[in-house]
């Protein structure tokens, strides 16, 4: 394996625990909506998959209008209240100083909408640690992970064998080998270690203390 020479972070899930503001706000649309109640575990595995991706498999539909509704009630809390739910994972600034300080790229890649990737990472004072930040477009586009970390590796010229997508779910591991890119998994986030491997992630990190020494060390 290449020295990485570039790192790229998903968001929720591995820089920082944005549970209670995304459960809430899907839980609110759900009620704008009218539909039933959902466990919390159903409302928790929402935490990583695209927003649409999340609505129709809650209101097992794939009418568009609904769905796209859906998003429009949970954005409405969500920018309003849910987007500062959140809290940085303990570690993770130590990390991304120590992975800056050793001459590194990083990005943000996240399925989250770039409008309030950014505003997340400003609450947090993160933005200082990364080259750039690439998010999905309110419209849906960028969506899916894989054309994300494609259009990155694009715009930024970014050699595939020397990077590596740090996430916590499936679609992380699988945008990232779709790409040629390591696959490395985190289970402190929201995805099982299960699902981690079976999606393909070539290395799993326990925590967030340990992602310099299993990535750079």
């Amino acid at each position: 394996m290449r020295p990485l020479t570039t790192l790229l972070f998903d968001l929720d899930g591995t820089l920082t625990d944005p549970e209670p503001g995304i459960t809430g706000s899907i839980r609110y649309a759900l009620e704008r909506l009218g539909a039933p109640e959902q466990e919390h575990a159903e409302l928790r595995a929402c935490i990583g998959p695209p927003l649409r991706k999340n609505f129709a498999r809650l209101l097992a539909t794939d009418d568009a209008a609904l769905i796209e509704q859906g998003v429009v009630f949970y954005r409405e809390h969500f920018s309003a209240t849910g987007l500062y739910q959140n809290e940085l994972y303990p570690g993770i600034t130590d990390a991304l100083a120590a992975i800056r300080d050793s001459g590194r790229r990083l990005f943000v890649a996240t399925a989250k909408p770039i409008i309030f990737a950014v505003r997340v990472l400003e609450h947090f004072a993160l933005t200082e640690y990364f080259d750039g930040v690439y998010g999905s477009e309110l419209d849906g586009g960028f969506d899916n992970k894989g054309d994300l970390i494609e259009e990155m590796l694009r715009r930024e010229s970014i050699d595939a064998g020397s990077a590596a997508m740090i996430g916590d779910r499936r679609e992380d591991m699988v945008a990232a080998k779709r790409n040629g890119v390591m696959a490395a998994g985190v289970l402190y986030g929201f995805g099982s270690e299960e699902e981690l491997r079976e999606a393909g992630a070539d290395i799993l990190i326990d925590r967030p203390h340990d992602i310099v020494g299993r990535l750079l060390g």
